[in-house]
């Protein structure tokens, strides 16, 4: 059987013998695999567990509970509805699409986990590598993160597990306790809550597999489907094995035996914990510590959606919110009847002015509409195309930027190419989605003549806030090696020149604006990092770099917003 499948399975007979401590689970991918797991839970829990499905797009009202419009209306009383998280409590929610669940809701659904008797959480998590996992707040609350994939069609064909009888829960030791925290140590996990649950993990596994005490063997699986999807570096090897003890006499052997005996339990070998977790690390999660991003949720660089803002006319609807409409934000009507229908047995004392209605509403009353839109990110690629090797990088460039505007569709991105040679720089490619059209544009890039790097950067900071004025969230990405003999007047000379440059990248840095210098050259040259430091941007030497080595550059190293990366700086 896939380990994967071997795992969720596991994980969903021990959530259903300790829901209240484990919380739930999250399944990454899978397809049929992951109906199967759904289906074995159901199957585990008590006959007549009801399940629940939270929809994307549920509101404030629906979701916590709040007045029934249409009752209230017909009865000419107040009726209150009862909200999703209280229909759940008890039950099981599932979440799809959890990767991209709102903040808010989210803060609620953990707000209802840490009552007593919430639900079970059932997180399904469809999102690619590049897109980020469900909110941190929910997972911190949900035992085990599994991931579905190497399956194979006869894993599918195996029956569901059944319920078994368990044996009394064991108690935690401390010797349970101290591997655990050692193992969370060297995986770098800083928080109580994985540590916990993984205690919790190990006591339902001993008490189903009837066993008298905790042992190493539930310790090690704790770690591995608790500890291993959560760490943030690769434990250190093992210790050497100390040295040989010196002989002991036999009395005195002896009695150091009886006296293990009748301390509080069997030691369990930390060093097999900690080798467990590592052999379980997820692949995705080594992959993310070698990128210095574990511990936090990934963000997407160069073709993926811009920053969140906050709309009163399109985008993805969110709650409503006080106000007045007009002025571009749109009466929120139902809401507005939300929020008046409570006060009216009070209202309806008072005489009745002119041209009232049945229901009487203040301005206090009112609610207006609120979207959540991204901007479109514009990556904006800035070619040295100076030089012998200008055809090279001008491929290179052509090369990204159409695997870039490939995922166009889908992540809302679009490119823009500049190049700068000989006395100035010039716009070769607008901000834009069409491939054909970028595919065009980049067929014959002009290159050869001198290095006026001060022109591409000012340009590039133009066209970077033309597109911040639209609106979008524009992405600098310079392919240089940094040196520069065009001063911004014309003149020719590198010293005048290099000052120059360094003025108009601090001119970068100054507006904000995210930006990665990648070094082209056959070494790396200290001009260019002194061109990325004085631009707060990040440094990437990349001498032999093809277009999809490029493209993951791009995609790897550029910070999501601007206020991170100044923060960072």
């Amino acid at each position: 059987m896939s380990g994967g499948l071997a795992d969720a399975l596991m994980a969903a007979r021990l959530l259903a013998h300790n829901p209240a401590a484990l919380g739930g689970m999250c399944l990454r991918g899978g397809g049929p695999a992951r109906d199967l797991v759904t289906q074995a839970l159901a199957a585990l829990l008590p006959p007549g567990t009801a399940w629940h499905r939270l929809p994307g797009h549920i509101d404030e009202e629906r979701l916590c509970g709040g007045t029934d419009i249409a009752a209230s209306l017909a009865s000419g009383t107040l009726v209150h509805q009862r909200g999703l998280l209280a229909a759940a409590r008890g039950g099981v929610l599932v979440v799809p699409m959890a990767q991209g669940l709102r903040a808010d809701i989210a803060g609620r659904v953990a707000q209802a986990m840490d009552d007593a008797g919430g639900p079970i959480l059932v997180l399904l998590d469809d999102g690619t590598a590049d897109e980020p996992r469900p909110p941190a707040a929910l997972m911190e609350r949900i035992a085990f993160d599994i991931t579905l994939d190497g399956l194979r069609l006869a894993d599918l064909a195996m029956p569901l597990p059944h319920a078994l009888a368990a044996t009394p829960v064991p108690p935690a030791d401390n010797a349970m306790l101290a591997a655990l925290a050692v193992a969370a140590q060297a995986l770098g996990i800083a928080s109580m809550r994985p540590l916990l649950q993984a205690a919790a993990v190990a006591q339902a596994h001993a008490a189903l597999a009837a066993h008298a005490a905790v042992d190493a063997e539930d310790v090690a699986l704790a770690a591995r489907l608790v500890l291993s999807p959560r760490a943030t570096q690769v434990p250190p090897d093992s210790a050497p094995p100390p040295d040989a003890p010196p002989d002991i006499p036999p009395e005195q052997e002896r009695d150091t035996r009886d006296g293990e005996q009748e301390g509080e339990g069997s030691e369990i070998p930390e060093d097999l914990v900690i080798d467990a977790a590592r052999a379980a690390i997820p692949r995705d999660v080594l992959d993310r510590i070698a990128a210095g991003q574990a511990g936090r949720a990934k963000t997407g660089g160069g073709g993926g959606s811009g920053q969140r803002l906050r709309s009163g006319r399109r985008g993805r609807p969110l709650g409503a919110r006080p106000g007045m409409p007009g002025g571009g934000a749109r009466l929120a009507l139902i809401d507005s009847l939300r929020a008046a229908i409570p006060w009216q047995p009070l209202r309806q004392r008072d005489p009745a002015p002119d041209g009232a209605g049945p229901i009487r509403f203040r301005r206090d009353d009112l609610r207006v509409r609120r979207f959540e839109e991204r901007r479109t990110t514009v990556t904006v690629f800035c070619v040295d195309a100076s030089g012998s090797t200008a055809m090279a990088r001008l491929a290179e460039a052509k090369g990204a930027a159409e695997l870039i505007l490939a995922q166009a569709y889908v992540k809302r991105a679009e490119v823009a190419v500049l190049a700068f040679r000989g006395e100035g720089a010039e716009v070769l490619l607008p901000p834009t989605r069409s491939l054909t059209r970028a595919k065009r544009a980049l067929a014959a890039l002009p290159g050869g003549g001198g290095s006026p790097l001060a022109h591409g950067l000012v340009l590039a900071r133009q066209l970077a806030e033309a597109v911040a004025a639209r609106g979008g969230t524009p992405i600098l990405v310079f392919m240089t090696d940094g040196s520069a003999n065009i001063a911004l007047d014309g003149a020719r000379g590198r010293a005048r020149a290099q000052d120059d440059a360094q003025r108009a990248a601090r001119a970068i840095a100054v507006a904000g604006h995210d930006a990665v210098v990648i070094d082209i050259a056959a070494r790396p040259r200290p001009e260019a990092a002194a061109l990325a430091q004085a631009m707060r941007a990040r440094y990437l030497p990349l001498p032999c770099a093809d277009a999809r080595a490029l493209h993951a550059a791009v995609a790897q190293a550029t910070p999501p917003e601007p206020a991170l990366r100044r923060a960072r700086a």
